[in-house]
């Protein structure tokens, strides 16, 4: 396949009218041919985006352990532009979680996108701070259980609240695994996340939320992330989780390499507002907003991926070849996945075209 006349962006590179083919999957030439099998008319041409904190999207969510849910998920992902999705869990019993990555296993194969490996967001979490996660299911860091899902499907991350007894040793050996840990539902103050990024922690969960937040005495996970840079840090650009003041802030003091774009999406992402539930917990979607029914907590988010980009784009004002790196070559980068996050002669051809708008014109996953 050829494509012309895009205005690729990736990471360090804007260039308008320019052409890509595309042999066997992958990029095999960049280059300024007039014609070929799709004119893109100058549309922009991205890396196909990697979302690797989604629980879900349009009434299916992973946890229902359907692969005709993660199907319909994937799909309605593709639809935004991510061509590399971490099907993401939700704190639940250990029987249910090897039912869950089960299917998972089962279905990946034959997935329209690639699925490398889950996001295990809890068990091991501080059921203080569980958020929207079902408190009934927080239980202690067990390395059995993890090893054992593992098995069953790689967990490239494992979200869990360091603070917690025998998480240390937890984030050690997962991260000896292959495993990414991050900090997650979590009441730790600074010193406990310095400590555990010597233990191998490598990432913050949902940045701002459901952590402890920036104090001048106490400065929490939340300075932790602003102030060291071995941290990589997941945001949701919807403007609610962070305010838009917030991510301004946090791309003015934190590299670019160091930010990740997350949907969190949920089940209620797609969907018109109403009544719904979140890993058994009821809630209420109001103008887009997804909220615990009992007390108001944020379940997740409605944010589809290409407008995250969008949002961040207006609020910083950066170059789209500086930030685009947050939506799929910095997240390619930290979980070791080959060959994708950036246009280039030999990257998989992962693409995403998208409109002046933002919105998706189409979706290409190895050149399909």
């Amino acid at each position: 396949m050829l494509l012309t006349n895009a205005r690729i962006i990736s990471p360090g590179l804007d260039r308008e009218g320019a052409s890509v083919f595309i042999e066997n999957g992958k990029i095999t030439e960049i280059a300024n041919h007039t014609s070929g099998d799709l004119d893109l008319g100058g549309k922009m041409l991205l890396p196909g985006f990697i979302d690797i904190h989604s629980h879900g999207a349009d009434g299916a969510d992973v946890c229902d352990a359907s692969s005709k849910g993660l199907e319909h998920i994937a799909q309605t992902k593709l639809k935004e532009g991510v061509t590399t999705w971490l099907p993401t869990t939700l704190t639940q019993l250990q029987e249910r979680l090897i039912e869950i990555v089960r299917t998972v296993e089962n279905w990946a194969d034959s997935a329209p996108l690639n699925i490398p490996g889950i996001h295990l967001e809890g068990p091991f979490i501080n059921r203080e701070q569980a958020g929207a996660q079902n408190p009934e299911f927080v239980r202690p860091p067990d390395l059995n259980e993890l090893r054992e899902l593992h098995e069953i499907f790689p967990a490239l991350i494992l979200s869990l609240a360091p603070e917690i007894p025998g998480a240390l040793n937890l984030i050690r050996e997962a991260s000896a695994m292959g495993i990414t840990p991050s900090a997650a539902h979590t009441k730790a103050d600074y010193a406990t996340v310095m400590e555990a990024a010597g233990y191998g922690l490598r990432h913050l969960t949902h940045f701002g939320n459901a952590m402890t937040g920036l104090h001048h005495r106490e400065i929490g996970v939340v300075g932790a992330g602003l102030l060291d840079d071995s941290l990589h840090l997941e945001l949701i650009a919807d403007g609610i989780h962070l305010a838009p003041e917030m991510l301004e802030l946090v791309f003015a003091r934190v590299p670019r390499e160091n930010l990740m774009l997350i949907t969190d999406s949920v089940s209620s992402s797609w969907q018109p507002d109403g009544e719904t539930t979140l890993g058994g917990l009821e809630v209420v979607i109001e103008d887009g907003i997804a909220r615990l029914k009992s007390n108001g907590a944020l379940a997740g988010s409605t944010l589809r991926y290409n407008r995250g980009l969008k949002l961040i784009h207006e609020i910083t004002g950066e170059p789209l070849s500086e930030i685009v790196a947050t939506t799929s070559w910095n997240q390619a980068t930290s979980l070791g996945l080959p060959n994708v996050g950036k246009i280039e002669p030999g990257y998989h051809a992962d693409l995403v075209i998208l409109e002046d708008d933002f919105e998706v014109y189409r979706t290409l996953v190895g050149g399909r």
